[in-house]
C-alpha cells in the first residue's frame, strides 16, 4: 500500500465515527461540501483582513487561516465518506463536490495572493499564483481526460496534498510568529535576511507551485501515451 493510501485509511478510521454521527442527524454529502466551501471563504477573508489591517511581519492571521484551511480539508474528506457509508453517492454529488473544490482553491489562493501583494511580498505572490495555475490544471487535465475515456488520477500533488502543504505552511508560520515574533537571520555580506518567518509560509507554496504543474504535465503526458495506444 502506498504511503498516501495508508495515511488516507488512518484518517478515515479517525473521522468515521464523526461521519456516522453526521449521517444520523441527516446531513448529506452536499451539505458537508458546502460547509467546507464556507470555511475556505472564511480563511480567504482572514487573509484579506490581514492584508488590509495587519502590519507587515505580523503572521498571526496567517496561522489562523492555515488552521481553517486544514479543518476545511477534513470536510472535503468527510463528504465522500458520508456518501459512501450513507449510501448517498450520486453523479450530481460528485459533480457538485468537484465544482465546489475548485471554487475553494480559487478563493483560498486569491486570499493568499491578495495578502502577499498588499503586504509587499510581491515576488512571493508569484509562487502563490503559479500554485493556483498548477492546482487548476491538475484538475482540468483529469476532467478532460476522463471526458475522452482515459483514467487520469496519478501524480504527487493532488488536492489533499495541496491542502495539507498550504494549510500546514500557513499554520506553522503563525505558530512560529507567536513564539518567536518577526525573527530574522542575517548573514554578513547580505543586505537581506536569509531567514524570516514568511519563508515558512512561502516555501510550501513554492513546493505546491512546482509539483502541481509537474503533476499536470505528467498527466498530460500520460494521456498522450494512452491516446497513442488507441
Amino acid at each position: 500500500m502506498k504511503a498516501r493510501d495508508l495515511a488516507q485509511q488512518i484518517i478515515y478510521k479517525i473521522i468515521n465515527p464523526l461521519v456516522r454521527g453526521m449521517i444520523k442527524i441527516g446531513m448529506t454529502p452536499n451539505m458537508i461540501t458546502l460547509i467546507g466551501l464556507i470555511m475556505n471563504i472564511f480563511a480567504c477573508s482572514l487573509f484579506i483582513y490581514a492584508a488590509v489591517n495587519g502590519e507587515r511581519g505580523d503572521f498571526s492571521y496567517v496561522g489562523w487561516g492555515g488552521g481553517i484551511i486544514l479543518f476545511a480539508g477534513l470536510f472535503d474528506m468527510m463528504d465522500g465518506q458520508v456518501a459512501r457509508i450513507g449510501n448517498m453517492s450520486s453523479k450530481y454529488g460528485a459533480l457538485f463536490d468537484s465544482v465546489l473544490d475548485r471554487y475553494s482553491e480559487l478563493i483560498v489562493f486569491f486570499g493568499i495572493c491578495y495578502y502577499l501583494i498588499l503586504q509587499e511580498y510581491f515576488f512571493s505572490s508569484i509562487f502563490a499564483f503559479t500554485a493556483l495555475i498548477g492546482s487548476m490544471m491538475v484538475s482540468y487535465v483529469r476532467a478532460r481526460a476522463e471526458g475522452l475515456g482515459i483514467e487520469c488520477k496519478g501524480g504527487f500533488m493532488q488536492r489533499p496534498e495541496r491542502v495539507v502543504i498550504t494549510g500546514l505552511g500557513a499554520l506553522l508560520c503563525g505558530i512560529f510568529y507567536h513564539y518567536a515574533g518577526d525573527y530574522k537571520v542575517y548573514v554578513s555580506g547580505f543586505d537581506f535576511p536569509v531567514f524570516e518567518p514568511i519563508l515558512i509560509f512561502i516555501i510550501p507554496i513554492a513546493i505546491v507551485a512546482v509539483f502541481a504543474n509537474i503533476t499536470a504535465l505528467g498527466r498530460l503526458n500520460h494521456c498522450r501515451k494512452a491516446l497513442k495506444d488507441l
